[in-house]
This record gives C-alpha cells, structure tokens and sequence, in this order.
C-alpha cells in the first residue's frame, strides 16, 4: 500500500468518525441503585447505552432509598438544574411535572419502537402515558410481595423451614432461642409498608387489596380483616426486634449470613443474593406472598427525561430511551437487578428459580397493580411515616388502622 494510499484511508476514516465523535453527549442519570446487587444491574446498563450510542453515562447515584432520592431530583427539575434522566416509579409520581411540561414527550420513539407492542403488561406502559402522549421508558416490573428464607438459621434452630408468615409465626420461638431473629426488617417505614399490603392480600386476595388502594373501601378498611391485618403487623414488630438495622440491604445480609430466618422484600433482593454469590433453592429460599394464591404486583421502575433547551442532548436523551427497551439491555439488567423485563420477547434462559417464579406468576396473569399506580405519592408518604411510627413504638393496632383508614379515605 503506497503513502498516498494510506492517506486517501485516513481521511476518509477522519470524515467518517468526526460527526460521531462531534455528537458524543454526557449524560447526567439519577437514580437510587446504590447497594452491591443494584450497582451491578447499573452498570449493565450504562455499558449498554455507551455501547450503543457512543455517548457517556454520568453516574447520578444519590445515596438512600427513593423516598430520599425523589426529592432530590424533584427539586432539581424544578429549580432549573435537571439531569438528563431519571430513575423514578411508576405510577403518579411524575404526574405534576408532566403537567408543568416539565418532562420530554417520548412519543415519537415509543411508536416507532412499537412500545405498545412489546411492553407487557400493558399497565406499564399506561402508566406512563398522559393524555395520549408517553412521557417515559419502563425498565423493569419489580414486585414486593416475596419472603425471602435462611435455610441456615431455620437449620441451627432446629425448626422446620416456613414457606408462609404463618409457618414463620410457629418457628419464630425455636429461632429466638438460637439466637437468630426470626424476622429481618430495616426500620424504615416504605419496608415496613410491604407488610401491610402483603398481609391484606394474604388475607383477602386481591379483591381486598383492590378495596383497600383503588377504592379506599371504607367498610373493608375498618373491618374485621384489617383488624387482623394489624394484629398481624403488631406480630411483625415483636418478630423483627433485634435486627437493628435500617437499609433494606442490611436487613437482606442476615438471611445471607444465617443470622435471621425471613425477609419480606422486593424482588431486587435477588441482586443481592448474586453479588453474594448464593444459589436460590440451596442457599436461600424464595415465596411469593405471605400466604394464599401467588400474586406480583407490575410496578417497577422507569425513565424520565426532563426538557432541555440543548438539541444534542435531546437527542442523546432519546437514544437512552431507545436502548432502554432494547432486547440486549432488558435482559442483562434485569438478569443483574432481579426484576423482570418489560419485554415478553427476551431470552431469559439463563433466569435463576425464583425468577422463574416471577415469569410464571407473570404469564398465569396472576398480576396486580402496584400501590404506586393507585394511591398519590403523599398518601405513599403518610402511609410510610405512620409505618415508622408504629414499628418505632409500642402504638396499638387498632389506633394504626384508623390512622390507615383515613389516610387512604382522604386520599380520594
């Protein structure tokens, strides 16, 4: 190859790789995936997107759970300093900054992707949908309604290993006298909240559940069943004292040490038990629900993109949104985050048991709403602190329930 030759190649690669690199964009992404397992699953996803497009992912991880995070990023947006996306829920959370145009119309990308085509449930992508338009990506479905178990501590206890909150209850003695704590639960009040639901449903399937979020059944909420559903949670906070922890993460390293017997948590605790490097059926358990038919909620997480005056990021926001639904980066960041994909068309052989779980309760249909997608995020909010309040007190069941029942009466 002559010199001339070799120069013509260089220009022309020159030509060719300059408008790439003049377009490569800086991300700014929040979001609050800040334990071992979550980290993982982010970073999956940034490499996708940077793969993909040629962009750079800028890591917004803001420490803490998301009643922490979405303060944050809601006063950045509307003080003028939005990032570039966001980690939010779905649901109502976002509502009023799509009302103050606040949030970029994705509705272009959504039709040319065929979203509606692909993302199952449906629900999802309703939930991010107003008048018409979408306003968001949704990532994942993420469900509560699991009891995560410790082979180990039930074993050293001598007790035989529960598969509901009722074969919890009667194993919780010979737990304590081996010195494990029967229940793990972090004090904080959106953890403790998954216990009432879970209850409810347990109770009254999702008829109950339906009456107590979507209808704010007045009837069903000073009744009997929600009498039991808080003598119950009165059980939970005996069951779960001595764990002195508050992140969900920690409470989830007790099952992984052998050091507790049982967690109520989301499905995202699968993260957890990867990064830890435990095999689901051997060394630890997985249920869906505290008792009664199996039932996951389709909530989970989604992307936000606020408005920017700068049509290069615009463009790069778009892109993300793209690789989001992707089928390469659905399936390496659920695999990672233990969620499940939005997408019903993805190859998830290689899905640990208690995904499989999920997928199967997910296919049978057996899905509800989440609490999100029924209920504003201030009741969310009073739901949570009253949750704080009892599990940090020796308050009465009965006077939580009213407390329960007005806020979600109130609510509207």
């Amino acid at each position: 190859m002559t010199h001339s030759t070799m120069r013509r190649l260089l220009a022309g690669a020159a030509m060719f790789c300059t408008p790439m690199m003049a377009h490569a964009t800086d991300l700014e992404i929040t979001h609050w995936w800040t334990s071992g397992g979550e980290a993982a699953a982010v970073k999956e996803l940034a490499r996708e997107f940077e793969a993909k497009t040629g962009h750079t992912w800028v890591d917004g991880a803001i420490a803490g759970s998301g009643d922490v995070a979405r303060p944050v990023i809601v006063s950045r947006i509307l003080g003028g300093d939005p990032m570039a996306a966001t980690q939010l829920n779905h649901g109502q959370q976002a509502r009023e900054l799509i009302e103050a145009g606040l949030l970029l119309d994705l509705t272009d990308i959504a039709e040319k992707g065929k979203w509606r085509e692909i993302v199952k449930p449906a629900s999802l992508l309703d939930a991010c949908t107003v008048d018409g338009r979408v306003y968001c990506a949704p990532l994942n479905i993420h469900s509560p309604q699991w009891m995560w178990t410790s082979p180990a501590a039930f074993e050293a206890a001598g007790a035989t290993p529960a598969t509901n909150w009722e074969e919890l209850k009667a194993a919780a003695p010979k737990l304590r006298e081996a010195g494990k704590v029967p229940l793990a639960l972090g004090m904080q009040g959106w953890q403790q909240s998954y216990l009432v639901s879970g209850l409810i449903i347990a109770k009254g399937g999702k008829d109950a559940f339906y009456k107590a979020y979507r209808d704010a059944d007045a009837d069903l909420l000073s009744g009997e069943m929600i009498t039991q559903v808080f003598g119950e949670l009165a059980i939970a906070r005996d069951l779960s004292k001595g764990g002195n922890v508050q992140d969900w993460n920690l409470a989830t390293a007790k099952i992984i040490n052998g050091e507790a017997g049982a967690q109520v948590m989301g499905d995202w605790a699968q993260g957890e038990f990867a990064v830890a490097g435990k095999v689901a059926g051997s060394d630890y358990n997985c249920f869906i629900g505290m008792g009664g038919d199996p039932v996951i909620s389709t909530g989970g997480d989604a992307f936000y993109f606020p408005v920017n005056k700068d049509a290069a990021i615009t463009e790069a926001q778009k892109e993300l949104a793209k690789v989001i639904l992707s089928p390469e980066a659905q399936v390496a960041f659920n695999l990672k985050k233990g969620s499940l994909p939005v997408r019903g068309d993805v190859d998830l052989a290689a899905a640990n048991d208690c995904m499989k779980k999920g997928l199967e309760t997910l296919a049978a249909g057996n899905v509800i709403d989440s609490t999100e997608q029924l209920i504003s995020p201030d009741a969310t909010g009073q739901i949570n602190d009253l949750m704080s309040e009892f599990f940090g007190s020796d308050m009465a069941p009965a006077d939580a329930q009213a407390r329960f029942a007005e806020i979600l009466t109130g609510d509207k």
